[in-house]
């Protein structure tokens, strides 16, 4: 009688959870690698303090991705975080090794990835829309890369500025705009960030890091006005590769 492998278990916690392409990839993915017992699931939960319960009531759990809104607020839960993750200030990764949690940020990869084949010269000023998770990771590359950019928020304690005093000559001078935001994200597809988007033009490049719709309402807006547009796919897959290098270190 043959006797039935331990399941492997990897998933994704946030709320809400159906915009969400990584159990098809990563199912997709075990099944190219010939990974037959290892699987992938959401996990939706309401509020992160759920999350220590969920990881005990989860036998053979590796690993979880982190995505909105508890990028920053899973810190505290965790038993370290590693360098990286602690310069953003967000994770979005954790390995669980022997029943302690570790944050990971592999957003910084993943947006690197999507940006350097995106930069002119001499390099953009940059608008980032948002003060999220994952805001914290596009500032970090822009940092990286040497590239000014203002913080636009509703809140002034979150950002550099707030939407109402975002004036078109702003939005002229700083060429490159990354939304990461939720706005416009499916079933939302109408929203979008409250800009003077006549200021836009065929020079300005908008990144949405939205994946869902293919092209939100900002992409959009903004390619009406003859900018190049493209959304968050490419740093989606580029940070979950990331992600499953994370989780498949063994002993560190």
């Amino acid at each position: 009688m043959s006797v039935a492998q331990p399941v492997v278990r990897f998933g994704l916690i946030g709320n809400p959870l159906s915009h969400s392409f990584s159990q098809r990839f990563f199912t997709e993915k075990f099944h190219r690698e010939g990974l037959s017992d290892h699987r992938y699931d959401p996990f939706p939960i309401a509020a992160i303090e759920e999350l220590p319960q969920l990881v005990a009531d989860t036998p053979g759990l590796r690993g979880l991705n982190v995505t909105i809104p508890y990028k920053q607020s899973v810190v505290p839960f965790l038993h370290s975080v590693d360098t990286l993750a602690a310069a953003v200030g967000a994770v979005n990764t954790v390995r669980i090794e022997d029943g302690k949690l570790i944050g990971y940020n592999t957003d910084v990869e993943g947006f690197r990835q999507l940006l350097l084949p995106l930069l002119t010269k001499p390099k953009p000023r940059a608008l980032v829309l948002g003060s999220g998770g994952a805001s914290r990771a596009v500032a970090y590359v822009l940092k990286e890369q040497g590239i000014k950019f203002r913080v636009v928020s509703r809140s002034r304690e979150r950002g550099d500025m707030t939407y109402d005093l975002l004036e078109p000559i702003v939005v002229d001078v700083c060429k490159l705009i990354i939304n990461t935001t939720p706005l416009g994200m499916h079933p939302n597809v109408e929203e979008l960030p409250p800009l003077p988007y006549s200021a836009i033009g065929d020079r300005h490049v908008l990144i949405d890091l939205v994946y869902n719709p293919e092209r939100t309402a900002f992409l959009q807006e903004g390619e009406a006005h003859g900018a190049v547009v493209t959304n968050g796919m490419a740093m989606l897959v580029a940070q979950a590769e990331a992600s499953w290098k994370v989780w498949k270190r063994e002993g560190q």
